[in-house]
C-alpha cells in the first residue's frame, strides 16, 4: 500500500519566538527569586554571626533587599542580556549604630576628634537616647549637671582622666544607667545606695577595633550557592 506524505511551510520562526520569550521570562523570575533568597541568606548569616561574636542584636539594624522586593524587575544590558541582585543594608540612621557595623566589619583606629582623650562612658550612667550615647560636653547641655551633679576631673591609678559625678546614689540592683542624685537630706533615695563617687566617664588616648565579622567571606559563600538557588527557581517557574 503506497503511503503519501505532504509537507507544508509553516511560521516555525514566530513559533520559535514564542518559545524563546517563554523561556527568557522564565529564567529571569528565576534569577530574581534566587538573589532574593541569597540576599536573605546572607543577611541570616550575618546576624548569626555577630550573635556569635558577642555583638548583641546589633545585626538587627542590618536588612536585606533584591530588585524583586523593591519590585524593579532584572535589569536589561546593552547586549540583549539581563541582571538581578540582592544585598544587605544597614537600615538604622543612627551614627552609633552605622559606626559600631563598620568598626567591627572592617576595623577602626578610633582617636579623638577634639581634644586629647576619647571619654568612654560607665555603665553606670544613662544614655541620652536610644540612639546617642552621652558625652561629657552633653552632660552639662542635657541638664545632667544639676540633676546628677557636674563631673569632677581625677586621675587614674595608671594616670588617665577620669571624670566622677561625686555624693550620688546607684540602684541596689545594678542596674544600668541608674545614677542620681542624693536627696536633700543627703541620705540615697528608695532602693539606692550612696556613694561617695561614680566613675562617669573613663579617659584613653585612643582605641582600635578589629573586624569581628567577614562580611566579604560570608557574600562568597552565598553567592556560590546562586547557581543552586537559580536551578531550584527554575523548577519551580
Amino acid at each position: 500500500m503506497p503511503l503519501t506524505a505532504t509537507l507544508e511551510a509553516g511560521d516555525f520562526a514566530s513559533r520559535f519566538d514564542e518559545f524563546h520569550r517563554r523561556a527568557q521570562a522564565r529564567m529571569e523570575r528565576a534569577a530574581l527569586s534566587a538573589t532574593d533568597a541569597a540576599s536573605r541568606a546572607m543577611l541570616g548569616q550575618i546576624r548569626d554571626a555577630m550573635s556569635g561574636a558577642g555583638l548583641g542584636r546589633l545585626g538587627n539594624a542590618l536588612a536585606a533587599t533584591s530588585d524583586l522586593r523593591r519590585g524593579e524587575g532584572v535589569h536589561r544590558t546593552s547586549r540583549g542580556g539581563f541582571s538581578a541582585s540582592g544585598g544587605v543594608f544597614i537600615r538604622s540612621g543612627s551614627e552609633r549604630s552605622r559606626g559600631t557595623i563598620a568598626a567591627y566589619t572592617e576595623g577602626a583606629n578610633i582617636r579623638p576628634a577634639r581634644g586629647r582623650w576619647l571619654w568612654i562612658p560607665t555603665p553606670d550612667i544613662p544614655n541620652i537616647s536610644m540612639r546617642h550615647r552621652l558625652t561629657p560636653a552633653a552632660w552639662q547641655a542635657n541638664g545632667l549637671d544639676s540633676r546628677i551633679g557636674p563631673l569632677v576631673l581625677v586621675r587614674s591609678v595608671n594616670g588617665n582622666p577620669l571624670l566622677v559625678a561625686k555624693n550620688v546614689g546607684l540602684d541596689l540592683s545594678g542596674r544600668r544607667g541608674s545614677v542620681k542624685s542624693l536627696k536633700k537630706s543627703g541620705g540615697a533615695r528608695k532602693g539606692q545606695v550612696a556613694k561617695e563617687f561614680v566613675v562617669a566617664f573613663i579617659g584613653i588616648p585612643a582605641t582600635s577595633r578589629a573586624a569581628r565579622i567577614d562580611v566579604r567571606a560570608i557574600g562568597r559563600s552565598v553567592a556560590n550557592e546562586l547557581p543552586a538557588l537559580f536551578a531550584a527557581a527554575m523548577e519551580r517557574a
